[in-house]
C-alpha cells in the first residue's frame, strides 16, 4: 500500500494510490508539467497510472487533465454531472478518455475495488472514493474525501472502518472568520456545500480512529485561513495515544502517508501459506 499527497491546497490537488499492485491517481489539479514531475519526484512516472478518478469539476482538481490527455491516453473516471461541467467537455479528442458514471458507481481494477459515495459541496456533483484491495492475502480498505460541506451520513458511512483516510482539514473558523476573504466566499466556505474545518475533521477523526483508522493523512488546506501546524496539533492532540499516524499535505511537495513496499514472501511464509 502507498499513499502520497503529490500536492494539495487550493492551487491543486492530486493524491498517488498504489494499492493492491495497482496506480491510480485521484483528481489531477494544478498543470501536467506540475503532475509529471511530483511523480518523478516519488520514483514513479504516468506510465505507471492506470486510471484517473475525479472528485469534482472544479478547477484545483481538473486543470492538467487537457495537456495531460494529449499525451498520455488513460481513462478518466467522472460523475456525469460534474462532466458537464468541464472545459474540456466539448473536445472531442479529450472527452475519449473520459469514464462517465452516475454518482454512485463502482469500478473494479485488476482486483482493486473502487466505489463512489457523494460528497456535500457547491459544485456540480463531487464523490469520495472507498478503495478495496487484497495484499499480501489479507483485505484493505482506503477511504478518500475532500471538498466536504459538512459531515453527512454518506461521508461518514463511505470511510468509516477504513484502514487510511485522506480527509479535508480546509480551515480554521476563527482565522477564516477575522481573515481577509470577502463575507460572501467566507459564508460559502463555512456552509453545507463549503470545506471541512478542522473542528469537524478532527470530530471524524476521532471517530474513525475508534473504528479502525491507523493512518489519516490531512488534506486541501487552506494557506490563508489554516496552517499545518494548526492543524496537525488539532487532530493529532486529539488522537493523542490512539497509535493513529497523521501527516498534513503540502500544497507544493508530496507528502507520505503510507509507504510500504511490496512483502516478497520467503521460503518459509509460502510453505505457511500453503498450509493454511
Amino acid at each position: 500500500m502507498q499513499i502520497c499527497s503529490l500536492y494539495s491546497g487550493s492551487s491543486g490537488n492530486a493524491v498517488y494510490l498504489r494499492l493492491g499492485g495497482v496506480s491510480i491517481l485521484v483528481d489531477a489539479g494544478k498543470s501536467a508539467r506540475a503532475l509529471c514531475r511530483a511523480l518523478t519526484a516519488i520514483g514513479t512516472d504516468v506510465s505507471e497510472i492506470r486510471a484517473i478518478f475525479l472528485t469534482h469539476e472544479h478547477n484545483d482538481h481538473t486543470s492538467a487533465l487537457e495537456n495531460l490527455l494529449k499525451k498520455h491516453r488513460l481513462p478518466v473516471h467522472i460523475v456525469e454531472a460534474s462532466a458537464k461541467g468541464l472545459p474540456l467537455a466539448s473536445d472531442g479528442a479529450l472527452t475519449e478518455n473520459l469514464v462517465i458514471h452516475p454518482i454512485l458507481y463502482e469500478e473494479s481494477l485488476d482486483g482493486l475495488i473502487v466505489k463512489s459515495f457523494p460528497t456535500p459541496h457547491d459544485s456540480r456533483a463531487s464523490v469520495g472514493f472507498r478503495f478495496s484491495f487484497t495484499e499480501n492475502g489479507m483485505r484493505h480498505e482506503v477511504g478518500y474525501a475532500t471538498d466536504v460541506g459538512f459531515l453527512s451520513e454518506a461521508v461518514v458511512e463511505g470511510l468509516t472502518g477504513c484502514e487510511a483516510v485522506v480527509l479535508e482539514c480546509n480551515h480554521d473558523i476563527e482565522m477564516l472568520k477575522e481573515g481577509p476573504y470577502p463575507y460572501p466566499l467566507k459564508q460559502r466556505i463555512l456552509s453545507r456545500r463549503g470545506h471541512l474545518s478542522n473542528i469537524d475533521c478532527t470530530s471524524l477523526a476521532l471517530k474513525l480512529a475508534e473504528n479502525g483508522t491507523k493512518h489519516i493523512l490531512l488534506a486541501h488546506l487552506s494557506e490563508t485561513n489554516n496552517t499545518p501546524d494548526i492543524a496537525f496539533d488539532e487532530v493529532f492532540g486529539a488522537l493523542a495515544g490512539s497509535g493513529v499516524n497523521v501527516a498534513v499535505a503540502d500544497p507544493r511537495e508530496p507528502v507520505w502517508l503510507v509507504r510500504e513496499e511490496p512483502h516478497e514472501l520467503t521460503e518459509n511464509e509460502e510453505k505457511e501459506n500453503a498450509a493454511c
